[in-house]
């Protein structure tokens, strides 16, 4: 490090991001709009894109609406289809690195395995795979929710001789077509797994914990007249919010609402019909028609849209199996019925480690007085002031933290988040300031509001907490989403109070010690 005035030396860097998705990229764009150059981001990945590079099953597709799914900084005009598949978001994460300049800020292939709060010089040390270290004025932390695959505990998985893989890490140079295969999950992955499985495979059998709600996909090839109307600015600007506040209200209307538990009760019951008679024009056979219908209310966990999903379960060569799983043999999986059944592959379509201790985040990070980040969540409940901030940890910032995604695309998320940081960064730069870290009270009043928000919802008012959903973690909370319209998700990330953070200079508080 480089020598400045008095005796504070100069980090490597003003901030480091770790993670290079989309996340990590709209926080990149944040921070040069405010003038901040002196940045990198870093990551374990070889190439960007964070969840659409790792993410390379067939089949593997955005489930929102391509023409919403995009920067509002840098729209994109031309998409295959209405929901476009996985290699083309990566494709359009490196198009937003190379326009907006990201490209000689990244560091890949070597992720962070460490980060500490160095109290004297209001610096983060950042350790990374290989070894190396570096410093920066401030962190944000842009690794994904979905980040971290949620491997299957189940015994005797370690004994299975055959092939075994997480549909987040697919190995691609194994030959699947013509073998017998298990997919161990029903969720938004295997709901798009699956019907490709099941066009090669010689055997398909699917082991199924719980249902899930499923509405028809009205997607299509956006031909030349589609993405022309996307070429045409105006047009395009419509399209994204309207697109926006629809996915919004598709996902988040009953956390939005939860105020008015009738009226949401009312409208999961007639999404929940219409969901019904679109399972009954894909499969007439009643026995399937129940084991494929949940037994949970919708809106529970993130509704899915497939149009092969349930027909895939009519092939002669698929079977679905709702016994639960006893243990793996070295060549195959036994069920609660006593029946063996032996694979080729099994395939673990099982999601991700959300709000989980050691998982969220993937890594230790210590703050002030040595508290260390995951720690202090699973002993105080995850909670951070706008999904951003927490106390005890200064200079870092989070794009997807507790209480930060209100449901919907995961776009405006970031955007809202990212500009929270960058808003809270220029600030201290204004003030001179080496440390910012969020107040006590406004972080807790944000916390009691969302946790009492949450509580509201359907999802603990509607028997949603025997669904095993994702948005409620294993403290019982519902601290992956905000119970809130993507619209105040917005407004608050940029209208925020910034005297809810105390700025203090490194400086200043050696003269004040002195002089004590």
């Amino acid at each position: 490090m480089n020598a400045t005035n008095g005796s504070q030396p100069r980090p490597t860097h003003e901030v480091v991001i770790v993670g290079a998705g989309l996340g990590g990229i709209g926080a990149g764009v944040a921070l040069r709009r405010i003038g901040v150059e002196n940045f990198v981001l870093v990551d374990k990945w070889a190439k960007v894109g964070g969840t659409w590079l790792a993410n390379t099953y067939p089949g593997v597709a955005v489930d929102i609406p391509s023409p919403v799914y995009n920067f509002s900084f840098q729209p994109r005009s031309h998409w295959s289809r209405f929901f476009a598949p996985g290699a083309e978001l990566q494709r359009y994460a490196e198009e937003v690195v190379d326009r907006q300049g990201l490209r000689g800020k990244l560091r890949l292939g070597s992720g962070v395995v460490r980060g500490v709060f160095d109290e004297e010089r209001d610096v983060w040390r950042i350790a990374l795979e290989d070894g190396t270290e570096i410093t920066a004025r401030y962190v944000i932390g842009a690794v994904g929710g979905l980040e971290q695959p949620h491997n299957p505990d189940i015994p005797g998985i370690g004994d299975y001789t055959g092939k075994i893989m997480h549909s987040s890490r697919w190995d691609h140079d194994y030959d699947y077509r013509g073998k017998r295969v298990a997919v161990i999950g029903t969720g938004a992955t295997a709901l798009q797994v699956i019907p490709e499985l099941a066009k090669e495979v010689a055997q398909l059998t699917v082991y199924q914990r719980r249902a899930i709600w499923i509405g028809p996909k009205v997607d299509f090839p956006m031909g030349p007249a589609a993405n022309a109307v996307l070429n045409f600015a105006p047009l395009q600007r419509t399209v994204r919010f309207v697109g926006n506040v629809g996915v919004n209200a598709g996902l988040g209307a009953g956390l939005a609402i939860s105020n008015y538990p009738r009226l949401t009760s009312m409208g999961m019951t007639a999404a929940e019909t219409a969901m019904k008679a679109f399972l009954f024009s894909q499969v007439r056979d009643p026995e399937l028609r129940r084991k494929l219908t949940p037994d949970y209310r919708f809106g529970c966990k993130r509704p899915s849209i497939s149009n092969s999903y349930f027909k895939t379960f009519t092939l002669p060569q698929v079977d679905l199996v709702t016994e639960t799983i006893e243990h793996f043999t070295p060549t195959g999986v036994v069920s609660a019925d006593g029946r063996e059944r032996e694979f080729d592959m099994v395939l673990c379509a099982t999601g991700f480690k959300v709000m989980e201790k050691g998982y969220t985040p993937p890594y230790p990070i210590y703050g002030r007085d040595g508290l260390e980040l995951g720690e202090f969540w699973d002993e105080h409940r995850f909670q951070a002031y706008q999904g951003v901030s927490v106390p005890r940890f200064p200079n870092a910032f989070l794009i997807v933290g507790p209480y930060a995604y209100a449901p919907g695309s995961y776009i405006p998320l970031i955007e809202s988040t990212s500009a929270h940081a960058a808003r809270v960064i220029g600030e201290a730069r204004r003030r001179g300031a080496t440390r910012v870290e969020v107040r006590q009270q406004p972080h807790d009043e944000y916390f009691a509001r969302m946790d009492r928000r949450a509580k509201r919802t359907h999802l603990f008012t509607q028997g949603c907490i025997t669904s095993n959903t994702y948005y409620i973690n294993y403290q019982g909370d519902g601290a992956a989403f905000r119970p809130s319209t993507q619209l105040e998700m917005y407004w608050e990330n940029r209208h925020f109070p910034l005297d809810d953070y105390r700025y203090t200079a490194a400086a200043v508080r050696e003269l004040q010690d002195a002089a004590s």
